[in-house]
């Protein structure tokens, strides 16, 4: 079976609009745009699988991260516009996925090469701890996107009820306790992987005899900075019951580390390999 030629621009686009639709929808609450709405998120993400399918993506570059990164996101949302049908729950995910796959185009195509494909398809001990290290990262990284967007739509529903919008009108969404809940799920979530995520990529750089310079790595330096305020966060929130809106600052603080993590090159490469 042929794999059609799809672009980023077309699983882009189907996002846009789906993203244009929930904004009508929100004026406008009508079953046609409901199904509109799921629709373009379901060609989304079709194209986006068949693009990930096609393209050799090397998942330690900043490209191939970060459209992975958004392709799992958007699982995400399609569905919770399907379970939370009647919430303004893809107002809140989908700019996150436009954002990140915008931001994977920064950095242009990062096609894999023989050597790629061979580290992917090897199956000796250290391609595995690599692969390991990579998948750790990038799904604690889910965990901090879904704190970061239950943070934000907290702090949006804290206003709405502080300013006593009236229930039924304006923008839906969850009520504060699920919301922390939700936040607190994707914290719990996404430190013990990253921990582990960081243990398995310094115990290889240990194993290979890494000098000074290959721990001073931009990218391994923000993962260090991300991993310690994640421990606060966790800290704050368990040892000192810190709740509501200084946690959702704090997460959101440590998604915007997340995102400089994820943009800044790799100088070392482990064997030859990002």
């Amino acid at each position: 079976m042929s794999i059609p030629h799809v672009t980023i621009f077309c699983f882009e686009a189907s996002y846009a609009l789906a993203l244009l639709l929930e904004l009508i929808y929100l004026f406008r609450p009508r079953g046609l745009f409901r199904l509109l709405v799921t629709l373009s998120g379901a060609a989304g993400l079709l194209a986006h699988t068949f693009y990930l399918v096609a393209q050799p993506l090397s998942l330690a570059s900043q490209t191939g991260s970060l459209l992975f990164l958004s392709w799992i996101l958007a699982m995400f949302y399609l569905y919770g516009s399907i379970h939370h049908r009647h919430l303004a729950w893809g107002l809140f995910v989908l700019p996150v996925v436009i954002g990140l796959i915008a931001l994977a185009q920064v950095f242009g195509p990062a096609t894999g090469n023989a050597e790629t494909e061979q580290t992917l398809l090897a199956f000796d001990l250290m391609q595995f701890w690599r692969i390991l290290h990579i998948a750790l990262f990038l799904l604690a990284a889910v965990g901090v996107s879904v704190a970061f967007m239950a943070s934000v739509m907290y702090l949006v529903q804290a206003q709405r009820l502080k300013a006593k919008a009236l229930p039924g009108q304006g923008i839906r969404l969850l009520s504060l306790e699920r919301l922390e809940t939700m936040n607190r799920r994707g914290i719990v979530w996404a430190f013990p992987l990253l921990t582990i995520g960081l243990l398995v990529g310094m115990a290889q750089m240990a194993q290979e005899g890494v000098q000074l310079q290959g721990w001073t790595d931009p990218r391994i330096l923000s993962t260090l900075v991300l991993w310690l305020v994640f421990a606060i966060v966790l800290y704050l929130r368990y040892g000192f019951r810190l709740r509501g809106k200084r946690v959702a600052l704090l997460t959101i603080m440590a998604f915007a580390l997340l995102l400089v993590t994820l943009v800044t090159s790799h100088h070392y490469k482990p064997g030859g390999l990002p």
